[in-house]
């Protein structure tokens, strides 16, 4: 146990809740910590479960979701780095969400009671620790659009709100109203952030033509791709009617080729009721900076989306 501590005692400081201590006082949190390894789709906690434990993820991810009626929906995933469970291990409560392994990830795990341990016998240390988890959960809070962001704004009815599109299960157009800035200023101070404006070709005579049933499988079927071809960096929403949006991580180049293979994957999709019909969307495409309106950005990209469509649909146009 102790090679495998100190393996991973290099993520393990770059911690936030770690950050500060130092290699004397990181050797003591150490001795307190339990490993565990847990599988793809393992889920670690439940909600509604009480509670006593504190978890810090040094590889793989979590998917943080709560349980709305007889479905589940995702609120965000944590990476190497993160923690969660900061409530359980400070009061024993009841687990606000559903942790579970996205691809196999590993954790150290510090208990309740090793934590009472460490407030006994090293103050500092968990002084240490309590104000910089504080500190990271204040910030979470403020700047991304994550499970502890949405259940601070609203409560227990975070799990009734509609923050997804119950039809196709993307985020909806008031979350991304609510959202929009704080994870386009997150992104693009680290990895940058694109936005893309997407509608569906002829959508409305694609309606006449076929009608709405039909075209409701269209649109399962477009929303299908999205997600195969986008992860979990990326934010993907339905504007409204045959209208999506994407806030996709990354460079610039990267956005550019996601969007155009949606493009011809979408391009692609076959029907076997009407096998002759090609669907195809148009993008609007524009990269977005810490410091840009968010009126701005739906602007640009709005125009870009209009561009594209004058050039012939079917096509990712970028911001002039």
């Amino acid at each position: 146990m102790l090679e495998v501590k100190q393996r991973w005692l290099e993520v393990l400081q770059k911690t936030s809740i770690f950050s500060r201590l130092t290699a004397d006082q990181m050797a003591v949190v150490l001795s307190s910590l339990f490993y565990c390894e847990v599988e793809a789709g393992q889920t670690l906690v439940y909600e509604g479960e009480i509670g006593s434990e504190l978890f810090i993820i040094v590889q793989g991810g979590i998917s943080i979701s709560v349980k709305s009626g007889e479905e589940n929906i995702e609120l965000g995933r944590l990476r190497s780095g993160d923690f969660f469970g900061e409530m359980s291990l400070l009061e024993q409560t009841a687990r606000s969400a559903t942790c579970t392994a996205v691809g196999n990830t590993a954790c150290f795990m510090l208990k309740a009671r090793d934590f009472s341990q460490i407030i006994v016998n090293d103050p500092l240390i968990a002084v240490s620790i309590l104000q910089q988890m504080l500190s990271s959960t204040v910030s979470r809070l403020l700047k991304t659009n994550s499970f502890l962001t949405q259940v601070i704004q609203w409560g227990n009815d975070a799990k009734k709100r509609a923050i997804t599109d119950s039809f196709t299960g993307l985020f909806n157009r008031r979350y991304l109203d609510d959202n929009i800035e704080n994870i386009i200023r997150r992104s693009t101070d680290t990895v940058g952030a694109s936005f893309a404006m997407v509608d569906v070709d002829r959508f409305g005579t694609l309606n006449k033509t076929y009608g709405s049933v039909f075209c409701d499988n269209i649109l399962i079927a477009i929303t299908d791709v999205f997600k195969e071809k986008f992860d979990h960096q990326d934010t993907l929403i339905r504007y409204g009617g045959d209208e999506f949006c994407f806030i996709i991580s990354g460079s610039f180049e990267r956005a550019k080729t996601l969007c155009t293979a949606v493009c011809e994957a979408v391009n692609a999709i076959r029907f076997k009721e009407q096998p002759e019909l090609a669907v195809s969307c148009s993008m609007g495409l524009v990269p977005c900076t810490h410091n840009d309106a968010v009126q701005d950005i739906l602007k640009r990209s709005d125009e870009a989306l209009y561009r594209a469509k004058e050039a012939g649909r079917n096509r990712v146009c970028t911001a002039e």
